[in-house]
């Protein structure tokens, strides 16, 4: 079974990604990060609140070390519209919840406020943490969600690589590319060479994805580097470095954005840009490339 949010859900968000982390609840697109606008935690789901769980997350000096899980039994109505069994639960992460077991929580309520988890990484936004859980499951442990898709389209952008700063955090910078085609009215993200919009992060973590489906074993590629093999749900990423004005980034972040624009964001902690400079990302096959883990 495949639980598809579909667009009345996603359009309450600025941003989504199903395969932009490292850890196994993204695996194969078995989880979706939301990107709300302000810092509050807005349900994507209808349902009664069965437990809130605090939970112990990884030690880093810019976030908390507490996380939060919030487990919802969906309404048979949000199911149908999902294609999702009666009494399939869902499971939220990175929101300190305001709301309590027995309660009823619609589409677009407030949970709570967003918390920086320690699961994140630096340059990671907060956002809220979704998945799913077949009707009767243990919805505590970490592993077992069903496969995620959205129902709505995202539009594939070409784009050259070429931007400038627009936003510095210590670990990351924004460009002002690609531009959007149509903010506020439909979700892009940035398109490999065949016209795919891709998802994930190139190519720090081991594998990404995209937002169409891809025929197992296609190849894929951006700027004419081959950087990944589609995989089951997903694409396993080549061993490929991202340069910035020809020195050696982390990686690139992929994800679809709708409101507020683009942007591609480049994840650089050893790296100074300054506002408004100009960077220019390319692709390298590589023989040592940056993977990060979950430690």
């Amino acid at each position: 079974m495949t639980v598809s949010l579909p667009a009345a859900v996603l359009d309450r968000y600025r941003r989504f990604s199903r395969f932009n982390s490292p850890y196994p609840a993204h695996d194969e697109g078995r989880a979706i990060d939301l990107y709300p606008d302000g810092e509050t935690g807005v349900s994507p789901v209808a349902g009664v609140v069965r437990e809130t769980r605090t939970v112990g997350c990884p030690d880093r000096p810019y976030a908390a070390d507490e996380d939060h899980l919030i487990v919802v039994e969906l309404d048979d109505d949000w199911c149908r519209r999902a294609g999702a069994a009666p009494g399939t639960l869902a499971r939220i992460l990175h929101v300190i919840p305001e709301v309590s077991p027995g309660e009823r929580v619609a589409v677009g309520d407030a949970l709570g406020p967003l918390t920086r988890s320690g699961f994140f990484g630096q340059w990671v936004d907060d956002h809220i943490h979704l998945g799913f859980r077949p009707p009767g499951a243990d919805a505590l442990r970490a592993s077992g969600s069903l496969p995620v898709d959205v129902d709505v389209p995202v539009e594939p952008m070409r784009w050259d690589g070429t931007g400038a700063v627009v936003e510095r955090g210590p670990t990351h910078v924004v460009l002002d590319a690609p531009i959007h085609p149509d903010p506020g009215r439909r979700f892009a993200a940035l398109a490999s060479d065949d016209g795919v919009p891709l998802d994930g992060g190139l190519a720090h973590y081991a594998g990404g994805g995209a937002f169409d489906a891809i025929e197992d074993g296609t190849v894929v590629s951006l700027w004419g580097t081959r950087v990944g093999v589609a995989r089951g749900r997903g694409i396993a990423w080549e061993p490929v470095d991202v340069l910035a004005n020809g020195e050696r980034a982390v990686g690139l972040s992929l994800f679809a954005a709708g409101g507020g624009g683009f942007g591609a964001k480049l994840v650089c902690p050893d790296r100074r840009f300054e506002l408004d400079e100009t960077v220019s990302i390319a692709l390298a096959p590589s023989d040592d490339p940056i993977r990060l883990g979950v430690g």
